[in-house]
């Protein structure tokens, strides 16, 4: 099959068509910086991640924008809470979280716009909807999206227009407007918070109004892809489609991609309940990127996912399966005929692979078929059945399909220190056949965190925290 996706709107499988041929504009729905990210938020980037590798992987030239938001309700509580400038709040937790990007192995986006760096695109957005009926001022000079106006709201979350709308961030007594349905575009000032002065008055914008701007501000006012998670959907996105298109008169987005909630505990991942975890604090608990980033990739984007010690465990042992049979490839040394048989297998893997990923990123078979590649690999290498340009050839496939999925090859870390003289040593025992010397020195290199392993290809070690080398 073509490449398909679930479009939220509508919510039908649909071939994917860009606008434009072999070129992908996509939008993702970026963190609110007013605390570090937890798992559940990376979970949402990490698919976004997913689709955008795996386009570039089939060919497309993929321009991707993910906002940061830094003015919003609780940037500003938090903020005066600690007494603080929100600029210096935001700008914390703004670096711990590319931090966390960089360490997940998240693709970092092509933009990464700010909110506050892009009042005027905010603000002309708001003007054009005045000039066409679809906002209106209040007395507190505050601006709102005349819902009424709009006769197409709730078509993404498919919801009768007509009921009230539940969710928002701004409660509907705090401001003053004509309908309960209304969403404000632009906040009027108010004593004690940030504002900026304007053509449409002094205030600050509203949160929706702020993924609209930006994301048309970079990839026109018509593009290919927007995700996020299943929480935006309803208000936040169906806000989004109603002020863009009331302003532009065109199509919005082509596809609208959610990814379902992270669980912990049979609970939705929140922090406003205290559920959470963070990277930092998973990798405190002995487990590699590598395995947190697999973990929170392993189930469809749309399937809710129960974060557990198990769930861990077993991607850990994965990629630790997957970075050893890469050692053990790189190493290998057989002189004989190529496998007869390998070509079909890699070139199966490959289309397994391939037809799995286009059926809407259908990660659980890609994932099978990656595995049983491993599992007849590792079987091959056991009985030598393969030869030295085989084990180039089947390196190379796994590399290249973990373009997609990053998780096979540890970081390049580098080895401790003295660390190399011991594996030197180490090789020069046993090939004196000394093996008490080569035991002892197995052990010193075992307090450094160098695991050793003994192979027909010579001597491999393994740093403990998941990086692998050949010598």
């Amino acid at each position: 099959m073509s490449l398909s996706f679930r479009n939220t709107l509508g919510g039908a499988l649909e071939p994917f068509v860009p606008r434009e041929p072999g070129r992908v504009g996509m939008y993702s729905c970026g963190p609110t910086v007013y605390a570090p990210a937890h798992i559940g938020n990376f979970r949402s980037f990490l698919f976004a991640d997913l689709l955008r590798r795996y386009l570039a992987w089939k060919g497309y030239a993929v321009t991707w924008v993910m906002n940061i938001t830094d003015v919003d309700d609780k940037i500003i509580r938090d903020a005066q809470r600690e007494g603080v400038p929100i600029g210096d709040l935001t700008a914390r937790y703004t670096e711990t979280f590319l931090k966390d990007l960089r360490t997940l192995r998240i693709t970092m986006p092509d933009v990464m716009p700010r909110a506050t760096e892009h009042i005027p695109e905010m603000v002309a957005l708001v003007e054009t909807l005045l000039e066409r009926g679809h906002a209106y001022r209040t007395e507190d000079g505050s601006i709102f999206f005349r819902i009424a106006s709009w006769p197409a709201y709730g078509r993404l979350a498919r919801i009768d227009p007509e009921a009230q709308r539940v969710g928002e961030r701004v409660e509907s007594d705090e401001y003053a407007k004509d309908d309960v349905r209304d969403f404000a575009l632009w906040k009027g000032a108010r004593p004690g918070e940030p504002s900026w002065s304007t053509a449409i008055g002094e205030g600050r914008p509203g949160w929706h109004l702020e993924c609209s701007a930006m994301s048309m501000r970079y990839l026109g006012p018509s593009f290919d892809l927007h995700t996020g998670g299943v929480d935006l959907v309803f208000p936040h996105h169906e806000d989004e489609i109603a002020q863009s298109e009331a302003a532009t008169g065109l199509p919005f987005v082509g596809t609208w991609l959610h990814c379902a909630h992270l669980q912990m505990g049979g609970e939705k991942m929140a922090k406003r309940t205290g559920n959470v975890a963070r990277p930092a604090e998973i990798y405190a608990g002995g487990t590699s990127p590598r395995a947190l980033r697999l973990a929170l990739l392993s189930a469809h984007y749309r399937a809710s996912l129960d974060f557990t010690e198990a769930s861990l465990a077993a991607a850990a042992s994965a990629v630790e399966r997957l970075s050893t049979l890469l050692a053990a490839l790189d190493g290998y040394r057989e002189e004989r005929a190529p496998d007869p048989e390998l070509p079909a297998l890699l070139a199966a893997t490959r289309e397994r692979f391939t037809a799995a990923l286009d059926d809407d990123l259908s990660i659980a078979p890609a994932l099978a078929a990656l595995f049983d590649l491993v599992r007849d690999l590792n079987r091959r290498l056991a009985e030598r059945a393969i030869s030295t340009s085989d084990a180039v050839t089947a390196a190379a496939l796994i590399r290249d399909l973990d373009r997609v999925l990053a998780v096979a090859e540890p970081d390049g870390e580098a080895l401790p220190e003295g660390a190399q003289a011991l594996l030197d040593a180490r090789a020069a025992a046993r090939a004196a056949r000394d093996w008490t010397g080569s035991d002892a020195l197995r052990d010193q290199l075992a307090a450094l965190g160098v695991s050793v392993e003994d192979t027909r290809d010579g001597q491999r070690w393994r740093l403990t925290g998941g990086n692998d080398g050949t010598i």
